[in-house]
């Protein structure tokens, strides 16, 4: 296999000639896209055998942890996933890769990355995992869920087709075995195609009980919010500029980082507070455009390194900053994390450490502690993309061992709340008034340094698997499904 690199989800993705067993893959369209796979895949062609085949080539070649993988006879397991855990157990159990490599879609995932669309109510959604409550923590502008009235704060209390067979949020989260608990209310929503309609009663954060007809429906996933996504924010006579990134995974977020940096810098902007709360990854090209608009005065200094298995260091790969027009020198910056920002997302505040020192400070709580990347390996008859961790991504210093979150190398922590009864962007809000108190030099109260806060709000995590490495929840998660939608890969808990 000879990679030839592109962007793609969380990381990177190889665009591969032709592989042994079958497997070959071309480029991702230029447009939005699905549709059936051509030629049509022939059974035998796309057996699980020969998919699990195909898996375990991609593995013994480029893994990044080669000698933390697992024998596993494919004849034992029913579905690809499974048997792909199974493979890299010993490297979960390492705390390398919790569940980091897995199967999509190549169509799915190439529309969500070329249109930056998807279906469903248009609502990121996270529970209280001691009440069981389920929360609106963001409602996309354009969707059903927002012209419905749901939004940052309210409380969905009841799902159902009609209003005559609505069940409760909380006898849905109390049902077991396979399909119960979070399982049963994320099965409650249906599934995420457009035309879906749900009955859903809300409770807004006024105390007002709404109930609602709401039918899914394709919506932008757009990257900044034209609410809150740029803002420039005053602290007495000092202006901060902030950024809200929802996702790195649609190509189109580095256009729309160009025009808020030039608003920055036309407006004098030199602090930033960098809003990554639920923001699980994407393309690293992204990454590597907000790097560059950071990097004013570091033009063909280091940004980043992607180190791989030695056995294909040929492949290593060093970002040095590149000239973007409004790019900016901050003095100071505040990045706002929970444990659902992972991967791109923490790549971002690694690569300033060399720069800023203690100038940066990690806000809000631990992020998740996913250093590595993932390939994306095609097997273009099935519409089959295995995902599989094949590089760690480091500074400049090459620092880049925070498999417990970022809060074990930052200099400066400060713990705040996720207040959701506050709208994003509001100073008011609790991680976003403690990260003006970091840029202003008040005092705050650091964060633990360990992965309390971070185990099972990452991306795809969900509670069996945070269960199966040993994690406790902690105080509210996103709802995830067992096998989350490419979406829900990069933007954990929409709906």
């Amino acid at each position: 296999m000879k990679p030839a690199r592109t962007a793609l989800s969380l990381v990177l993705a190889l665009q591969l000639a032709a592989c042994g067993g079958g497997g070959s893959s071309s480029a991702p369209p230029t447009g939005g896209g699905g549709g059936t796979p051509t030629p049509t895949p022939t059974t035998a062609a796309c057996s699980l055998r020969a998919q699990q085949d195909f898996a375990d080539q991609v593995l013994n070649e480029w893994y990044l942890f080669p000698d933390l993988l697992a024998a596993a006879s494919p004849a034992a397991f029913s579905n690809l996933d499974d048997y792909l855990d199974a493979r890299v157990a010993p490297a979960r159990a390492a705390n390398r890769d919790r569940f980091f490599t897995f199967s999509t879609s190549i169509a799915e995932e190439n529309a969500l990355i070329n249109s930056g669309s998807s279906a469903g109510f248009g609502v990121r959604l996270s529970y209280d995992t001691a009440n069981r409550r389920l929360f609106v923590v963001e409602a996309y502008e354009g969707a059903p869920g927002l012209a419905a009235g749901l939004d940052r704060g309210s409380e969905i209390t009841a799902i159902g087709t009609t209003s005559a067979n609505l069940q409760s949020v909380s006898s849905l989260f109390a049902t077991t075995g396979t399909n119960g608990g979070a399982q049963a209310v994320a099965n409650a929503l249906g599934p995420s195609t457009a035309g879906t309609a749900r009955v859903l009663r809300f409770t807004q954060p006024n105390g007002a009980v709404v109930e609602q007809n709401i039918t899914k429906a394709d919506f932008a996933l757009t990257p900044l919010s034209s609410r809150y996504g740029a803002l420039v924010l005053t602290d007495g006579a000092r202006k901060i500029g902030y950024i809200n990134l929802r996702t790195f995974i649609i190509s189109d977020a580095a256009n729309q980082l160009r025009t808020a940096f030039a608003n920055f810098a036309a407006q004098g902007v030199r602090e930033l507070i960098i809003d990554l709360r639920y923001n699980g990854g994407g393309l690293v090209s992204v990454a590597d455009t907000f790097g560059d608009l950071m990097g004013s005065g570091r033009v063909g200094q280091v940004w980043s390194r992607e180190v791989l298995r030695a056995s294909k260091s040929a492949e290593n790969e060093t970002r040095l900053f590149r000239t973007e027009p409004n790019a900016i020198a901050p003095t100071k910056v505040a990045v706002i994390t929970t444990g659902s920002s992972a991967s791109a997302s923490e790549l971002i505040t690694n690569s300033l450490i060399p720069y800023l020192g203690n100038n940066l400070a990690l806000v809000g709580a631990n992020s998740f502690g996913k250093p590595v990347g993932q390939f994306g390996f095609d097997l273009t008859a099935c519409d089959l993309r295995v995902r599989a961790v094949a590089f760690q991504t480091v500074n400049a210093n090459n620092q880049g061992e925070y498999y417990t979150g970022l809060a074990s190398v930052v200099a400066n922590t400060c713990r705040a709340g996720d207040d959701i009864a506050r709208p994003l962007g509001d100073p008011r809000e609790a991680s976003i008034a403690a990260a003006l108190d970091f840029l202003a030099g008040r005092a705050c109260t650091p964060i633990a340094g360990n992965q309390d806060d971070a185990v099972s709000a990452a991306p795809g995590l969900t509670e069996s698997q945070a269960a199966r490495i040993g994690l406790d929840l902690p105080d509210r998660v996103p709802l995830q499904p067992r096998r989350p939608m490419p979406a829900q890969h990069e933007l954990p808990g929409l709906y």
